[in-house]
């Protein structure tokens, strides 16, 4: 029972943490506004829960047989930012060839592989190894046994994982109608691109970007999935002197058509 709550929480708080590193990095590095990051409405990212689950039970691992605590704390944060870095590899990967849909996308990134994971992240998410080893797991213990000596707190952590499982219902029923898109269209969908396309239509439209009610929201989905694939046919459309040799090449054939005839 103390396992599984301690796991409840760690989920908690690392998705919470998570979604708010996220949402500060897009506003001050990435997309230079406030974007929600994931494909969650509400303030969580699931990803950074089982990454601070992963994180907590190998920071509880023995590395005794190293000769000096310098080398046990190398190879542990290492250890563990690869953990991490296969984590987000693994995500991305059922997202883009399953859901058809990519959450991120590091394609501009040097060494990165399939957009999905890239050096410069992996240095990323083993600093944050680091930073969770040294400083932040020693404290996490100590809130582990506030929580058990405050057990009242677990109703403000079930209500969490309430108002998470009707967020996950409905976020994966909106995947749902873009991955059938993405895959009727065969491409992979973009979500932070599709994300700036709802906001900036929401915002010609005077809606209220936290007050739409969600059969409108619906409709702006389905509308900016039309737009994002009309802007990326212009992309990768043949330029006209591939079409009229493909005219040229068709013309002789149908003129011996219709000489037969």
């Amino acid at each position: 029972m103390d396992l599984f709550m301690t796991v409840l929480f760690l989920f908690f708080l690392g998705s919470s943490f998570g979604w708010l590193l996220e949402l500060f990095y897009r506003r001050l590095f990435s997309a230079k506004k406030w974007l929600n990051p994931g494909f969650l409405v509400g303030p969580y990212l699931p990803l950074y829960g089982f990454g601070l689950i992963l994180l907590y039970f190998l920071s509880n691992l023995s590395f005794a047989r190293l000769p000096n605590k310098i080398w046990q704390g190398v190879v542990a944060v290492l250890l563990m930012g690869l953990a991490l870095t296969l984590i987000e590899y693994l995500v991305g990967l059922f997202f883009v060839f399953v859901i058809k849909v990519r959450l991120w996308d590091y394609s501009g990134e040097w060494g990165n592989l399939q957009g999905i994971i890239c050096p410069k992240f992996a240095l990323f998410w083993t600093a944050l190894a680091a930073l969770y080893r040294f400083l932040v797991h020693p404290f996490y213990l100590r809130a582990v046994g506030w929580l058990f000596e405050h057990f009242a707190f677990v109703f403000v952590v079930g209500m969490f994982y309430g108002v998470v499982l009707v967020d996950v219902v409905w976020s994966f029923r909106l995947l749902a109608k873009i991955s059938a898109f993405a895959k009727k269209k065969q491409i992979a969908v973009r979500l932070e691109e599709l994300k700036k396309e709802i906001a900036e239509r929401a915002t010609k439209n005077k809606l209220g970007q936290f007050l739409i009610a969600l059969k409108e929201r619906s409709r702006s989905i389905v509308d900016s999935l039309q737009d994002y694939f009309d802007n990326l046919l212009k992309k990768v459309a043949d330029p006209p002197k591939k079409k009229k040799r493909k005219q040229q090449t068709e013309s002789p054939a149908s003129s011996e058509k219709t000489g037969e005839e």
